[in-house]
């Protein structure tokens, strides 16, 4: 999802076309019945603990210090911001949360070609907090590629790493994160490739990032395929419904590709992603699911609270597990939901019903972040 704006497209990305995903000529999984879990909200991982997106894009938030508090008492792992945000930082401090932090799309640019605008960036909202706040990765740009903002994002990774490196912290990669866009092929998951648009920067990028031992950044919906095509995606495809406690009356079908089985939208993105890197030389470079989630209201098709619950419910069980993905078995998939709170300056629709919480700091659904059975 862009930071400050409407998600643009279907699967995580700007483009239906490029998820992998079942058709009624190929019935993969049938949609499945509901359970409620119960209502204790507890956030914790596994192998890789579940992070969870803080937007800011409303009027009615709770202050930084009680989300921040939020994310402690419920024992979320990790944040993503969007943009840098030093109230935020400051609540952090202290508090041992991994923190991906994001710069503003707009500043690619001067990021990319003046070294000493990277360094005033880093010196205003890396130095203050080093050593205080635990930085997991700096992300330069969300779902730019394709598009006109990037070719800007290599040079603004190199330039924000030497002036990472120049106030003299280490540990902290800086990548960037993108929507499933970049694919210009993904179904079925092996034959994962990037586009011709965005082939031109994202082959470069991940060589460079997989020198750099930096993860790249993938943002994932199998929401937004589903809602595209209802009539031809399985709805239990699309929320991992495999893994659930579905009612009697769903039924498990899985499909092989290559020998690899696939029994949800979630892992066929994450894979098809894969293969499209290794497919561009960076066999082995790693893979963070920088968002997913799935809308609970707003009125189009599937946003209803029960697939929203099922949808994040089976993505923190799956995560947990440390099953992997076919392609990785065993490689737990480190995991931001989308999004900490209902954000109601984000366009009217969907776009404003991602949040796990209310702004009064309710909860919308029960979730289970012990990742049990849902």
């Amino acid at each position: 999802m862009a930071s400050g704006g409407a998600r643009m497209s279907a699967a995580g990305g700007r483009r239906a076309g490029a998820v992998a995903r079942p058709t009624v000529a190929a019935p993969w999984i049938l949609a499945c019945g509901f359970l409620l879990c119960s209502s204790s909200v507890l956030f914790q991982g596994a192998e890789g603990a579940i992070g969870v997106n803080y937007g800011m894009i409303a009027n009615n938030l709770p202050s930084p210090d009680k989300v921040i508090s939020m994310y402690k008492a419920n024992n979320i792992k990790y944040v993503r911001l969007f943009h840098p945000d030093t109230t935020v930082l400051a609540a952090l401090r202290g508090t041992g949360i991994g923190v991906v932090l994001g710069t503003l799309n707009e500043d690619l640019a001067q990021l990319a070609s003046d070294q000493s605008f990277a360094a005033s960036w880093v010196a205003s909202y890396v130095k203050p907090f080093a050593g205080t706040v635990t930085f997991r990765y700096i992300t330069a740009g969300n779902e730019v590629i394709p598009g006109d903002l990037g070719v800007h994002v290599l040079p603004a990774i190199r330039n924000l790493e030497a002036a990472i490196r120049a106030v003299g912290v280490t540990g902290v990669p800086v990548t960037t994160a993108v929507a499933t866009s970049v694919l210009g092929a993904s179904y079925p998951p092996s034959q994962g490739a990037f586009s011709e648009a965005s082939a031109q920067v994202m082959v470069p990028l991940v060589s460079y990032l997989l020198s750099k031992k930096a993860p790249l950044l993938v943002n994932v919906y199998p929401y937004f395929a589903y809602a595209a095509e209802p009539e031809t995606v399985q709805l239990g495809y699309a929320l991992l419904a495999g893994g659930s406690s579905a009612t009697s009356s769903s039924k498990v079908v899985s499909i092989t590709d290559g020998g690899l089985v696939y029994t949800n939208m979630f892992d066929a993105i994450v894979d098809a992603a894969h293969a499209a890197v290794e497919k561009a030389g960076a066999q082995g470079l790693e893979l963070v699911v920088s968002e997913t989630g799935w809308p609970s209201g707003g009125g189009a098709t599937g946003a209803t609270v029960e697939n929203a619950a099922a949808y994040n419910n089976n993505v923190v069980q799956h995560v947990t597990s440390g099953a992997g993905t076919p392609r990785r078995p065993g490689k737990a998939v480190e995991t931001y939901l989308f999004a900490m709170f209902n954000e109601n300056q984000k366009p009217e629709g969907t776009e404003q019903h991602f949040g796990l919480f209310q702004p009064d700091m309710t909860a919308v659904y029960p979730v289970d972040f012990a990742g049990s059975s849902y």
